[in-house]
């Protein structure tokens, strides 16, 4: 059994991660698709890298949620950024190496990796 003190340091980290995940009208979506399909191509680190650097970076405005199949399952792990006012944006075969670039360039730069995208690796 854990101390008094251990638990609520997982309560607390946990906290920042759980507010990561609430959003609002103005609020930057990042959804990773998390369905079987989406996990066995590894999604899993994706997600947890997002959450963890959205979280110490103190991004505020930025919530990183999971969905089922987004129905491109060849390209998984598939995540998708929302930015209110503008298009949505795919990116495909992502990795957890990839996260940094991401937000830095696209989250908080506002220029999204263009050889990341669906269009870019699929439409031609």
């Amino acid at each position: 059994m854990k101390s008094l003190a251990e638990l609520a340091e997982i309560r607390d980290k946990m906290k920042h991660i759980v507010d990561a995940r609430e959003a609002g009208d103005d609020t930057v979506r990042v959804i990773v698709g998390m369905a079987t399909c989406g996990i066995a191509a590894g999604a899993r680190p994706v997600i947890n890298a997002f959450t963890e650097q959205i979280s110490e970076r103190g991004l505020e405005g930025v919530v990183v949620s999971q969905t089922g199949c987004i129905g491109i399952c060849q390209y998984e792990p598939v995540v998708e950024i929302l930015v209110p006012g503008e298009e949505k944006i795919t990116y495909v075969h992502m990795s957890a190496d990839k996260v940094a670039r991401v937000i830095d360039e696209h989250i908080v730069g506002g220029n999204p990796i263009a050889e990341y995208t669906f269009s870019h690796n699929v439409v031609k």
